[in-house]
Formats: structure tokens, C-alpha cells, sequence
């Protein structure tokens, strides 16, 4: 019972971690995407 009162910030932390450097990626994809789009 322990384990899970002590896992659960960690969960939340790498949740955010996940989410942040997926809202990184999508940025990055959505700049070239546009860049790309210019171009033509």
C-alpha cells in the first residue's frame, strides 16, 4: 500500500514530462509544416 501513495507524484511528474515534450514536438511539426507550405 505504500508503493502507491509514494508512486503517485512520479506518475504525475512524468506525465507532465510526457506531455511537455509532446506539445514540443507537435510546435516543431507544425513550424516545418508551415515553413513547408510557404515555400510552395
Amino acid at each position: 500500500m505504500k508503493k502507491d501513495h509514494s508512486s503517485q507524484p512520479g506518475l504525475k511528474g512524468t506525465l507532465i514530462s510526457v506531455f511537455a515534450v509532446g506539445i514540443v514536438i507537435i510546435l516543431m511539426w507544425v513550424s516545418i509544416f508551415y515553413l513547408y507550405i510557404d515555400r510552395m
